[in-house]
């Protein structure tokens, strides 16, 4: 699987996987579905394991746990972490698709703002 995983990205998903108690087997869930402006939609947790049906990717010690259709969906994908006054979160970068009308030229950009995630009890 070809995914590129930015410096920024990776010290998020760290961070998340520490704080939120993912230990030593732990990963980062990711969920990318077709949808939005920009053509994917996503979510995230944390997990002690990968859930029945997931690959785990490995980059740089990080486990990624991701279902069928993300595998699919992150193909080719960049993801980075973009924290400016307007937006905080991961952001995903596609040259494969092209950008909707409502953007500027170039690939497609989808982004998760960290203000969504949601905390286990």
């Amino acid at each position: 699987m070809n995914v590129t995983i930015t410096p920024g990205a990776e010290k998020f998903i760290r961070r998340m996987i520490r704080f939120n108690g993912g230990g030593e087997t732990g990963g980062f869930r990711l969920t990318v579905t077709a949808g939005g402006c920009s053509g994917l939609a996503s979510e995230f947790s944390v997990e002690a394991a990968p859930l029945a049906g997931d690959s785990v990717l490995e980059c740089n010690g990080i486990k990624l746990f991701l279902p069928a259709e993300s595998r699919l969906l992150l193909e080719g994908v960049t993801i980075d972490f973009a924290d400016t006054l307007a937006n905080s979160g991961l952001t995903f970068i596609d040259p494969k698709k092209a950008s909707c009308a409502c953007s500027s030229s170039g690939p497609s950009v989808s982004s998760i703002d960290i203000g969504a995630i949601g905390h286990k009890h």
